[in-house]
């Protein structure tokens, strides 16, 4: 994907309203970010699920200014983007009505021919949780799968610890913008 499409796809997702399905919706109609934003507005009425409000979210410019700083900040820190139409997009995901439009990644991800285990729990994590979450990670490691999880307290940082303890393959799914980490006492545990 060239730098411009890339602009353009991160300025959609910046509209006030345009989540994943409404953006593969208008992706669809209109054929790419940038013709979405140069099609006249009557033609974009006209998609189902467009109201008035979302009209008038469109004519924020604000979105364009935004998209290029997340645009610099990609290019700066090495980070992957995958489009929902691209190739190396996770084909699981492919099959999913929200699946992200765009995801972004850093560090080594290959998924190729891998088991992959989510483990997801209460981020109050007990000495109970703790010690099935180390003895279900043990158990498995012979299996080599990737380890997958979000990046909160309580077990999803100790999945990704455990993970790493065992030599394991680990992938955290983080749910907020790129240029922060929560907490930020996780920061220590992303790939150099």
């Amino acid at each position: 994907m060239s730098d411009q499409d890339l602009f353009y796809l991160l300025a959609l997702l910046k509209v006030e309203g345009v989540g994943d399905i409404m953006a593969k919706k208008l992706l669809t109609h209109c054929g790419n970010a940038e013709t979405i934003f140069k099609t006249k507005m009557n033609q974009i009425a006209a998609i189902d699920g467009v109201g008035a409000v979302l009209l008038k979210n469109f004519k924020d410019k604000s979105v364009f200014e935004k998209a290029n700083l997340e645009l610099e900040f990609i290019k700066s820190n090495n980070i992957k983007v995958s489009f929902f139409q691209d190739e190396n997009y996770p084909e699981r995901l492919k099959h999913c009505i929200d699946s992200p439009v765009l995801i972004f990644s850093a560090g080594n991800i290959n998924l190729k021919n891998k088991k992959i285990i989510s483990i997801v729990g209460t981020r109050q994590i007990t000495s109970y949780g703790m010690e099935f979450c180390k003895k279900l990670i043990e158990d498995l490691s012979p299996l080599d799968p990737v380890i997958v999880s979000g990046f909160a307290y309580g077990v999803d940082i100790v999945a990704h610890q455990l993970a790493m303890d065992y030599n394991l393959q680990t992938i955290g799914v983080l749910a907020h913008v790129l240029n922060q980490i929560y907490p930020k006492t996780h920061k220590n545990m992303l790939p150099r």
